[in-house]
């Protein structure tokens, strides 16, 4: 019995004693924590401080391409992305007393001067391992020479960057526009949206401007760890790959608009065709143009001033921007509003002698005595008459009416074109001539505003949808240019715009088919008898002749048609040309009609520009220069 109670007595104090040795340790444990973590937090934190400030990480962007634009038809491209690389230098990786070395070679391989790389790297940044660029836009082979040689070159390396490559040029100019690095402004405006950053490339003008948002894609990175000085510390990147823009597909038919282009040829002035029935444009001209290229080159500023200072001004779109007096077009609106007004009997006939004495002053109809003789309505229109709109216009309708049926038309409005900037023209009151000139308004303004002279102005665009609210019966639907916008990577449709009306009337259908009997007798009987004969299909127009101060012997030359003339509107197209009275040179005076002419006789004959103009025997208006390509 003792010896059990002995033995148990051993087995107490041996477990007391692994206890005790268990607690020792663990409390040592602690203690060696608890001075591990004082020494990290209060003697040694500071140090970590610095070290962790020490360790970064180098974030290289990757830039998204641009989304490509295509023509309506989504085959013919437009502008898209070319191979184009940016070479950089990072000073920190050349061997000491080398950088000059390294530089001048790689001066010679780029064709610039030392100097230039001097000044993108100065000395006081050659001991860091930051990477600067010294020249952009620089193509493979130039890239594949630096990488036959990178052993010679410490330091250089390059990255892509896609640059825009105009395949359209000439009139697309205008349509397209450009792109060009973010100004500060324009950093400033943009900022809120996201995306956007002093790094970035963006649509200046044009299509180019107006979409940018879809067009600019999502930029990936490639991010490193790094120390202090640049220097890589993981060789395994995190790497988020860019996402492109989305795809444009646009209403321009690209046929057309280069039978438009050749047809108006080096004539200052512009063409616009659009589908009235849904207010896609599928031609915008405007003459002199320019080649969105030369603004990827490295001297952009002095490409940009060489066209700033073009007397002509190649960068205004003046389909949309440059605003006229809209000349004897403007009597479709007049005609419109005497039918619907009954303010005058449309079979009761003015006597046309050439020119009427009122006010002190002789007003001259542009064909001069002995003038058109008894005309009536339709006939006033078809010969376009400047007698019998002078005289109903002044007494029976009034600059009331006549303003309020302008409006109605559009005119005085913006017409929504979605482009970024587009003139709204001008419709003078009573009211505005009083508070500008301090003068009150005489007849003799009704006058000139009946027959869209005077203070009247109106963009080509807003006149070919004066055109477009005849053929739809009191409707002008938003003019695009934007047809779809579709995924990159699976060309699906993601947006298609549908058809907006902007201008809507109540005008009695029968107003209008007496309008549109009027239009035809235009090319049927009227003043453009000869210069719009059609064999292939029926065309409605109307002629205008503008004065211009300054020119005594041109003027500004407009034609606005559609057709058929007898078919549905979906069949119909509008055409609005017009040529500017400083194309002093040459006898131009008639060349709308001939450009309208030809575009019509393209498009429903499906015709180029050679077969159409031989198709209408007009071989004999142009030169060898206008018909060689």
């Amino acid at each position: 019995m003792d010896n059990l109670n002995s033995i148990s007595h051993k087995l107490t104090r041996r477990k007391n004693y692994v206890s005790i040795l268990l607690c020792s340790f663990s409390f040592l444990i602690f203690i060696i924590f608890i001075t591990k973590l004082f020494s990290l937090q209060i003697i040694e934190g500071s140090q970590y401080k610095l070290q962790s400030k020490n360790i970064s990480s180098r974030v290289t962007i990757i830039p998204a391409q641009r989304g490509e634009i295509y023509d309506r038809n989504n085959l013919n491209a437009m502008v898209v992305n070319s191979d184009s690389f940016a070479v950089e230098l990072t000073p920190g990786e050349i061997p000491h007393g080398y950088f000059d070395t390294v530089a001048s070679k790689l001066a010679k391989i780029l064709g610039i001067s030392k100097d230039e790389i001097d000044k993108k790297v100065p000395p006081e940044v050659r001991k860091t391992y930051i990477a600067y660029t010294v020249k952009t836009n620089v193509n493979f082979s130039v890239i594949s020479n630096i990488a036959e040689q990178i052993t010679e070159l410490p330091g250089v390396s390059w990255v892509s960057r896609p640059m825009r490559n105009y395949i359209e040029t000439g009139s697309f100019s205008h349509i397209l526009g450009y792109v060009g690095k973010i100004t500060d402004d324009e950093l400033n405006l943009m900022y809120n949206k996201g995306g956007y950053s002093r790094r970035s490339i963006i649509g200046k003008t044009g299509i180019e401007k107006q979409y940018d948002s879809i067009l600019q894609g999502t930029d990936g990175y490639e991010e490193r760890t790094v120390d202090v000085k640049g220097r890589v510390l993981s060789e395994t990147p995190t790497i988020v790959p860019p996402q492109m823009g989305k795809k444009l597909v646009l209403t321009i038919d690209s046929k057309i608009q280069t039978v438009a282009e050749k047809a108006l040829g080096e004539r200052i002035g512009s063409v616009v065709v659009l589908k009235p029935s849904t207010g896609e444009v599928l031609a915008m001209v405007s003459y002199p143009y320019f080649d969105s290229n030369v603004f990827n080159s490295e001297n952009v500023s002095d490409e940009y001033l060489k066209l700033t200072q073009n007397e002509h001004n190649p960068l205004l779109n003046r389909v949309v921007n440059a605003a006229y007096p809209p000349a004897s077009t403007f009597k479709i609106i007049m005609s419109t509003a005497i039918l619907n007004e009954n303010a005058f009997p449309e079979y009761e006939r003015v006597d046309c002698k050439g020119e009427i004495d009122y006010g002190g002053r002789k007003f001259k109809c542009w064909i001069l005595k002995p003038g058109h003789g008894k005309l009536d309505l339709m006939h006033a229109v078809g010969h376009s008459c400047d007698i019998y709109f002078w005289q109903v216009g002044r007494d029976e309708l009034g600059i009331q009416k006549i303003g309020e049926y302008a409006k109605l038309f559009g005119f005085g409005q913006s017409t929504q074109i979605d482009l970024p900037s587009h003139s709204k023209g001008f419709i003078p009151t009573p009211e505005w001539k009083e508070r500008k000139y301090h003068d009150r308004w005489v007849d003799g303004d009704t006058m000139a505003v009946s027959i869209g002279q005077g203070y009247t102005t109106a963009t080509p665009l807003q006149v070919a949808n004066v055109v477009a609210m005849v053929c739809n019966e009191g409707k002008i639907y938003k003019p695009h240019l934007l047809k779809e916008v579709r995924e990159p990577s699976t060309d699906k449709i993601i947006q298609e715009i549908q058809p907006e009306v902007i201008f809507k009337n109540s005008i009695d259908s029968a107003v209008w088919k007496k309008v549109k009997k009027a239009m035809r007798y235009v090319c049927t009987g009227g003043s453009a008898k000869y210069s719009l004969a059609n064999p292939t299909v029926q065309i409605a127009a109307k002629t205008g002749t503008a004065e211009v101060t300054g020119y005594t012997d041109s003027w500004h030359s407009w034609l606005v048609a559609y057709a058929p003339f007898d078919a549905p509107v979906e069949e119909q197209i509008v055409v609005c040309a017009m040529v500017e009275a400083a194309n002093v040179s040459q006898n131009w005076s008639s060349w709308s009609n001939y450009v309208t002419n030809i575009v019509m006789q393209a498009y429903f004959a499906n015709q180029s520009f050679d077969e159409a103009v031989d198709a209408l025997n007009f071989r004999w208006l142009f030169t060898q220069q206008n018909t060689s390509e």
